[in-house]
């Protein structure tokens, strides 16, 4: 028998599922308006395109260091608890960061020390959190969850960065960390209240072999294997450099300041908006892998844009663009992951999804660093962008992939 259809807002019957949405709006808001001011205080700290590169690069390789083992730990234990701990070791991380910024010894090796400490935490949260919504919501409310999880994260990136672009011109940086730090310790009690499903782990085998049983799974399953494989490079080439090199192509390609860096930020974050919410409604039962990668690669034709418009307007809608196929994009990739990958291995599936898909962005962000010394920023983009339009189209050729589901 065929399952209903659910409507837009069915995963809101969930009191816990509630619960999860709040507090990851909060702390989203926090992260958003975080990077736009961190992106910002870099600059003004080395005057160097290549720092902010560094920054995220380092903070990438940390949070790549704890993350499978977090994604094991995951499906071992309480996913509810690991959130929490690790939202209480970011906001102290974040605290630490405001006083001393505050206090006028914030440097670029204290930014980079930081960054590690951050990605450590980071990397046990992440698998933790996408292996925690079908334990809130029952199956067939799952594309309404990850829809409504999308719009959160992205609906908060037009909140973001306002707040940070605002409080950054009138009272500096400061408070933008204070705010991220209080956004988690929110995250933190909304998950002490929330209740979701218990799982009957597997067998307890030892990290490495459980580890290792993950990554069988991964591999077995074409879809899955190509659409990690596709993101690692694509990502390496496309997004590092975007995120690393964008306050310089505001800086000197359209001669802006940090007001319209953050509009770039909020611009993308409503097209995400309403392509999450178009898959929620939406939510078709085939071809959703070819939905997907298509979304992907179309997206990247808009850092193309970005990079080689002569009118800031038209790359604000650039930044739509890309944020509404990213938005379905992202949306249809967690709702397969969610439905069809086995419960138990869920956390590691998405451990092995975050370590895949970003395992490269390291190298993106310092090669584009370095690059930006001798070539053009918008070049560098251009060029990223092109490549990822064309590359998530590669797996497609494959009926495995293109029929699946």
């Amino acid at each position: 028998m065929t399952e209903p259809r659910q409507g837009t807002l069915a995963a809101f019957r969930s009191r816990d599922f509630r619960l999860l949405w709040g507090g990851q709006m909060i702390s989203f808001v926090g992260d958003a308006a975080f990077i736009v001011a961190l992106g910002w205080r870099v600059i003004d700290l080395t005057g160097k395109a290549s720092s902010l590169g560094f920054v995220l690069a380092l903070e990438s390789l940390a949070m790549l260091t704890t993350l499978l083992w977090g994604g094991v730990l995951a499906d071992r234990y309480s996913r509810r608890l690991l959130m929490i701990g690790s939202d209480v070791a970011r906001a102290v991380v974040m605290l630490v960061f405001c006083v001393v910024d505050a206090t006028g010894h914030l440097s670029l090796a204290g930014v980079l020390a930081l960054a590690v400490c951050f990605g450590l935490a980071d990397g046990f949260f992440q698998p933790a959190f996408g292996g925690i919504v079908p334990l809130v919501v029952d199956l067939p409310m799952l594309p309404s969850a990850n829809s409504w999880i999308g719009i959160a994260r992205q609906g908060s990136a037009i909140v973001g960065p306002a707040i940070a672009a605002g409080l950054y011109g009138i009272s500096g940086p400061t408070v933008v960390w204070g705010i991220d730090s209080a956004s988690f310790l929110v995250s933190a009690g909304a998950l002490w209240r929330a209740r979701p499903r218990a799982i009957q782990p597997s067998a307890q085998l030892g990290m490495r072999k459980e580890l290792a049983a993950g990554f069988r799974y991964v591999i077995s399953v074409p879809w899955i294997w190509t659409g990690i494989s596709a993101a690692t490079v694509i990502l390496m080439l496309a997004m590092a450099p975007f995120t690393a090199l964008l306050p310089r192509v505001v800086q000197s390609h359209y001669h802006r300041g940090v007001g319209s860096y953050g509009l770039l930020f909020s611009a993308m974050a409503a097209g995400m908006v309403v392509g999450s919410l178009i898959w929620a409604r939406w939510h078709p039962r085939k071809w959703r892998v070819a939905i997907c990668f298509a979304a992907f690669g179309i997206n990247d034709l808009g850092i193309v844009v970005v990079a080689l418009s002569p009118w800031y307007p038209l790359a604000v809608v650039a930044g739509v663009w890309r944020g509404l196929w990213i938005g379905i994009g992202i949306a249809a990739w967690l709702t397969l992951i969610s439905e069809l990958v086995p419960e138990h291995l869920l956390s590691r599936v998405m451990s092995f999804d975050f370590f895949g898909s970003l395992g490269l962005t390291p190298v993106g962000y310092v090669v584009a660093g370095v690059a930006a010394t001798t070539i053009a920023p918008t070049t560098i983009l251009a060029i990223g962008g092109c490549l990822g339009a064309v590359l998530w189209f590669v797996p497609l050729a494959w009926k495995r992939v293109r029929i699946v589901a």
